[in-house]
């Protein structure tokens, strides 16, 4: 499924009601708001984040924490969408800080979204409270959880612990991540920062999350799966899959 950026044009007249105020309402609003930067609107296209978002079930006054946020990229849309009843926790550790570089300090200066809160912490020192989110985005993270290096070894058991703490019942854990090659289970992520899509199902499960369906809207046949998802011929556009799991209520 591919969403041109036409489909996002909103009229002259929605328009005008977006600029008075932050909140959105909906994904595509969100999308079509004008205070976007022109490096996120560019990034539409291969993020395709409305399919992603609605898939979640993103909603007005939800809480959500996006988890290794990076730059912050869906943690702006988000902020549009939950509007002002509702708040987006952009989460960073210091390896993903390195990485975010003055990309995270630009989107949050000037207090220029007030509806999410930066939140700098290493996995094991993250205290939100509990059942108080909604929900939990991983994008093109989850795969860390089974790489290693010096000062970077996450327990996946414990990381998936906190999740079960944090969320609330029914709520959604959202995984978008690049995929592996079928029974290569955690190992291409050490490498290729790759993961099998069939791995992450039985793991993911198997810490007691739901399975809630998938979408293939970021699926790449020319992505061979076989290379880095930083070499230059996939950078960018890697084969990806999208999984919704729901943290069941009792």
């Amino acid at each position: 499924m591919k969403i041109s950026l036409g489909f996002l044009t909103v009229t002259a007249l929605a328009m005008g009601a977006l600029s008075h105020g932050l909140q959105a309402g909906t994904v595509a609003e969100a999308l079509s708001h004008p205070n976007r930067p022109p490096a996120d609107l560019e990034r539409d296209e291969r993020s395709q984040p409305q399919v992603v978002l609605n898939h979640f079930g993103i909603q007005r006054g939800q809480t959500v924490l996006d988890l290794f946020g990076g730059g912050g990229y869906y943690s702006e849309i988000a902020s549009y969408v939950v509007g002002d009843d509702g708040k987006v926790i952009l989460h960073n550790n210091q390896a993903y800080l390195d990485f975010a570089g003055d990309a995270l300090d630009e989107r949050l200066k000037d207090d220029r979204l007030p509806g999410v809160m930066r939140y700098d912490k290493e996995v094991d020192a993250i205290d939100l409270e509990e059942n108080s989110i909604d929900l939990v985005l991983m994008v093109m993270t989850y795969h860390d959880l089974y790489y290693k290096t010096d000062g970077w070894d996450i327990d996946p058991d414990g990381f998936f612990a906190m999740l079960h703490r944090i969320l609330k019942p029914g709520g959604v854990l959202g995984i978008v991540d690049h995929v592996g090659s079928e029974n290569s289970g955690s190992s291409a992520a050490q490498e290729l920062h790759r993961i099998d899509p069939a791995f992450s199902r039985q793991d993911i499960e198997g810490h007691g999350f739901r399975f809630a369906g998938g979408v293939d809207a970021l699926k790449n046949s020319n992505d061979n799966l076989d290379v880095s998802v930083f070499d230059p011929s996939v950078q960018g556009k890697t084969s990806r899959f999208v999984y919704k799991y729901v943290e069941p209520e009792s």
